[in-house]
C-alpha cells in the first residue's frame, strides 16, 4: 500500500474518530506527553500512545467506565461495536498492589450487559457473572465495585453476558507491584490480541451449528490423498482416512472460525494500519501480551529478538528466554525484549490455523516497518489429538520407553460414538505408557513429519503415581473419577490414551527451528505457600461433539449440571482431561491454579490453562474464597454452546448458601 493511501487511511480514520467521539476516548488512552502531539493530522501518536503503561504515583483508583454500543471504523471497515469509554478496547485500568480500586461500569445499552475482571481477586459478589455472581447490569443502571487490589500483574476485563465479548467488550488491566519486581524495564506496552468480526456472532454460532467446518478452508483434497498414499503407504493411509471419518472430524480442524470472516487485531488496530511502539536502542521493553480473542490462539514472535518470559497470567515466573510462544484465549504473558540496533522489527501474532495474523512494529521512530513474515504452512491434527495408543504404529523408527518419564495414562479402550450415537470396540489397542525420543521424528498418518522432541517428560499424574515427588502423589478420594461412559450425547470421542503433554510445543510449532515456550518451562518465583497433601481429587473430562457443534463438561452442559464444591479450606487436586481433538483454554474465575508440571514446589500459577487435545492436566487449587465461581472454556462459542460449570466454594461456617 503507498504511503499517499496510508494518509488517506489515517485521515479517514481520524475523521471518523471525531465523529463518534472515539478521537476523546483514546485521548484519555494516552500518558501525557502522547495527548500534546494529538491534534497532528497523524495516526502515529494514537498507534505509538494506545497500549504505553504510564504508570505514576501509587495511589487508590477510581474510574467510570461507560458501554455504549457506537458506529466506528474498525478493521478497515465500518461497523457498530460495543464501545467502553468510546474505545474498542477499551482503556487501561492502571491499579496498584495495596491500594484501593473503586469501578464504576455505567450501561448505556438496550440490552443487559456485565463486567469481569479476568484474574481478579475479589470477592464473589463483584465477579461480573450474570446468573452466577449477580443478576447483570440492566440498561440505565450502574454497577460499582469496590475492592482492596492484592495482586500485581496483567490481565483483562470484558462482557460475559451473551456474545458482546465478540463484538468489542474487552480491555485491558495493569496492576503495579508493591515491591520492586526485579523486571526493570524501561518501557511498557500491553498487546492485546483480537479477532474481529462484521458478521452478527449469533449468526456465526448459526452456521457452526448447521455445518461445523463451516469457516474451514483447508480441507484435506484428493492431491493430498495422493501424497499420503505415496509418502505412508496405502494401508497406513487408510487406516488415517478411516479414523478421521468416523470421528466425523478432519486433521485440518485446527480453528472453528478462522479469517475467512475474521480480522486479527493488535490493540484494536489491523495489520495494515500498523500498531507501532516506540523505543530508544538498548531499552528494556516489556510487552504485556493479552489474548482479548473469542476464538483464535495466537503464536506470537518478534523475529531478530529474543523475548524473555517473566510473567505468566499476571504471576512473576524465573525468566525463561524463548523466540516463540502459543497464547490461548484468556491467557496473558509478560516478555523483556532488548533492541539495540536503530532499526525495526516486527511483532508477529499468527493465527494457530496459519489464516492470518495480528501485526504490529517496534521502532526508534514512528513511520519504520519490517519485513512482515509470510504465513507459515497449515498445521494438521495428528492420532495423538486424537487420543490414540500410537504403541502399534509404525513410528518412523522412533524410540519408545516405558517408566516414569513421558507417561501416558490408560483410560481403558478407545470409544467412539458413531453418526447414530452407537459405541465402537477397539479393545485391541493396547494402554501402556510410552515416551518419544527426543532425537527422533515421527511419521504422522497423513505422513506429514513433526517434531516430537517435546513429548519426553513426566509431569502429570497417573492412576499409580505422580513421579513428582511426595508432595504431588495421589491424596485423599477421588470425588469424580468417570469410567468407560461415552459422558453421554453431548460428547464423541474418549481418549484411550491420556498423555501429559505440558512439555510439548503448541499445534503448529512442533517444527520450527527456533526455541518455543512450554508449559513445563514456567516455574514460579517463590516457593508454594500451601504445601498440604491434597484432601481430594475432582476429575472433569473436557467434551464435545464437532459434528453437532455441542460443548460441555463431562458430556453434560451448563443447563443441566449442578456446581462443583470445593470444601472451603480444602487442597484440592483439579485433574483435567481432554477427550476432544481441539484445544481447550480453561479458565477457573475467584481462585489461581498451581499447574503440576514438574518444578517441585515452584509450580507456577494459572488462572487459564490450555489443555492440549487427548492429554491430561493436573492442578492444584487452595479453596480460600468463598463463593460461586464461574468454571468455563474461554472459547467463546464452546462456553455459550454448555462448557460452562458453576465451583461452589462455601463460605468458612460451611454454608453453601452462596
Amino acid at each position: 500500500m503507498s504511503n499517499r493511501t496510508h494518509d488517506s487511511e489515517r485521515r479517514r480514520l481520524l475523521r471518523a474518530m471525531g465523529a463518534t467521539g472515539l478521537l476523546a476516548g483514546f485521548n484519555a488512552l494516552l500518558p501525557t506527553y502522547a495527548r500534546d502531539g494529538l491534534a497532528a493530522s497523524s495516526q502515529r501518536h494514537l498507534t505509538t500512545g494506545a497500549a504505553r503503561v504510564a504508570g505514576g504515583t501509587p495511589r487508590d483508583v477510581d474510574m467510570d467506565i461507560h458501554v455504549r454500543r457506537e458506529l466506528i471504523d474498525i478493521a478497515g471497515g465500518h461497523a457498530a461495536a460495543i464501545t467502553l469509554n468510546h474505545t474498542t478496547p477499551g482503556p487501561i485500568i492502571e491499579l496498584w498492589e495495596g491500594h484501593n480500586a473503586r469501578l464504576r461500569v455505567h450501561n448505556h445499552l438496550d440490552e443487559s450487559t456485565s463486567m469481569h475482571w479476568h484474574g481478579l481477586l475479589l470477592p464473589f459478589q463483584m465477579d461480573g457473572v450474570p446468573g452466577v455472581a449477580f443478576p447483570g447490569i440492566d440498561p440505565g443502571d450502574t454497577f460499582e465495585v469496590d475492592f482492596p487490589v492484592r495482586q500485581a500483574g496483567t490481565y483483562w476485563y470484558h462482557s460475559h453476558s451473551g456474545l458482546q465479548e465478540q463484538t468489542g467488550q474487552i480491555g485491558p488491566i495493569v496492576i503495579h507491584s508493591a515491591a520492586d519486581d526485579g523486571i526493570n524495564a524501561d518501557r511498557e506496552y500491553v498487546l492485546m490480541l483480537s479477532d474481529w468480526t462484521f458478521e452478527d456472532p449469533h449468526r456465526i454460532v448459526a452456521k457452526l451449528k448447521a455445518v461445523s467446518d463451516y469457516y474451514n478452508f483447508s480441507e484435506r483434497t484428493l492431491g493430498d490423498l495422493a501424497e499420503d498414499l505415496r509418502t505412508a503407504g496405502v494401508s497406513q493411509t487408510i487406516r488415517d482416512r478411516l479414523a478421521w471419518g468416523d470421528m466425523r472430524m478432519s486433521a485440518r480442524d485446527i480453528a472453528d472460525v478462522t479469517g475467512y470472516t475474521y480480522t486479527y487485531l493488535m490493540n484494536g488496530v489491523h495489520p495494515e494500519a500498523n500498531w507501532t511502539g516506540l523505543f530508544t536502542p538498548g531499552e528494556r521493553i516489556r510487552l504485556r501480551v493479552i489474548n482479548a480473542s473469542a476464538m483464535t490462539y495466537f503464536n506470537v514472535r518478534v523475529p531478530g529478538l529474543p523475548m524473555t518470559v517473566v510473567a505468566a497470567d499476571g504471576k512473576e515466573v524465573e525468566p525463561v528466554e524463548t523466540d516463540e510462544f502459543q497464547i490461548g484465549v484468556a491467557e496473558t504473558f509478560d516478555v523483556v525484549v532488548q533492541p539495540q540496533a536503530d532499526q525495526a522489527y516486527t511483532v508477529m501474532a499468527e493465527s494457530m490455523d496459519r489464516s492470518g495474523y495480528a501485526r504490529g512494529t517496534l521502532a526508534p521512530r514512528a513511520g519504520m516497518v519490517a519485513p512482515v513474515p509470510a504465513l507459515r504452512e497449515q498445521p494438521q491434527r495428528t492420532m495423538m489429538d486424537m487420543g490414540m495408543d500410537m504403541s502399534h504404529m509404525d513410528m518412523g523408527g522412533m524410540q519408545m520407553d516405558h517408566g516414569q518419564h513421558g507417561q501416558a495414562i490408560g483410560h481403558g479402550s478407545m470409544q467412539k460414538m458413531s453418526a447414530a450415537d452407537k459405541t465402537h470396540d477397539m479393545a485391541g489397542m493396547a494402554h501402556q505408557g510410552h515416551a518419544m525420543d527426543a532425537s527422533k521424528k515421527a511419521t504422522d498418518m497423513a505422513g506429514k513429519h513433526h517434531d516430537m522432541q517435546k513429548m519426553a517428560h513426566g509431569t502429570g499424574p497417573n492412576a499409580g503415581s505422580m513421579g513428582t515427588g511426595a508432595m504431588m502423589e495421589q491424596a485423599g478420594p477421588v470425588v469424580a473419577k468417570h469410567g468407560p461412559d461415552m459422558h453421554g450425547p453431548g460428547n464423541i470421542n474418549v481418549a484411550n490414551v491420556q498423555r501429559d503433554r505440558l512439555a510439548e510445543r503448541g499445534t503448529g510449532l512442533e517444527d520450527v527451528n527456533h526455541r518455543v515456550l512450554t508449559y513445563s518451562q514456567l516455574r514460579n518465583v517463590v516457593p508454594m505457600q500451601d504445601r498440604r497433601a491434597p484432601s481430594r481429587t475432582i476429575e472433569i473430562h473436557l467434551t464435545g461433539n464437532m459434528d453437532r457443534y455441542m460443548w460441555s463438561f463431562d458430556g453434560v452442559k451448563y443447563s443441566d449440571s449442578s456446581p462443583i464444591e470445593f470444601p472451603y479450606g480444602e487442597r484440592i487436586r483439579l485433574v483435567m482431561v481432554n477427550d476432544t481433538m481441539m484445544e481447550h483454554p480453561i479458565h477457573l474465575h475467584g481462585m489461581f491454579m498451581e499447574l503440576e508440571n514438574g518444578q517441585g514446589d515452584r509450580l507456577p500459577f494459572k488462572h487459564t490453562l490450555s489443555v492440549l487435545p487427548g492429554s491430561r492436566a493436573s492442578l492444584l487449587v487452595t479453596a480460600d474464597e468463598p463463593g460461586r465461581w464461574a468454571f468455563h472454556c474461554h472459547l467463546l462459542y464452546h462456553m455459550e454452546m454448555g462448557m460452562f460449570r458453576v465451583v461452589r466454594v462455601a463460605d468458612q461456617s460451611g454454608e453453601k448458601n452462596v
